[in-house]
């Protein structure tokens, strides 16, 4: 019990003393130092041109806003809340899984039919997709490159 209440009181008197260092450097005047001062930027050669720091457009990767969505292929029957997702045609695999802007899901089926997927949400696909391949210009290229 002693040696317990000893170590508290050491650590107690530690932090007073380091709260004390910490007050005593805020009550000391700011030494009248100079502004620092950029040193001027080295000359270009005169025949040499400027490259900026970023790439180029053309080598940038599109972030979500630049995108309608995102799409991948599901294979294997779908699971949603423990039961199997059928379509009203009644196919139940090979689906499109598409992820919009607005964060909604929907499935499209072999046959062409989509419908939004309620259940389904970002996260789920985050968590079941993998990573970008292609980026397409249109949806007829997308669902030509999986395969519909």
């Amino acid at each position: 019990m002693f040696r317990h209440n000893r170590a508290d009181q050491e650590f107690r008197e530690a932090q007073r003393a380091g709260q004390a260092g910490l007050t005593m450097h805020t009550e000391w005047p700011q030494p009248d130092a100079p502004s620092p001062v950029a040193a001027p930027a080295p000359a270009a050669p005169a025949g040499a041109t400027v490259v900026p720091d970023f790439l180029p457009p053309e080598f940038r990767a599109p972030c979500r806003q630049d995108v309608s969505g995102f799409m991948m292929r599901w294979d294997l029957p779908l699971v949603i809340d423990g039961e199997v997702h059928a379509c009203h045609c009644g196919a139940y695999r090979n689906w499109i899984v598409f992820n919009m802007r607005d964060d909604s899901v929907w499935l499209r089926c072999e046959a062409g039919h989509e419908a939004e997927e309620t259940r389904l949400d970002t996260a789920w696909y985050n968590r079941n997709s993998g990573p970008v391949d292609h980026f397409h210009p249109t949806l007829e290229d997308g669902l030509r490159h999986l395969g519909h």
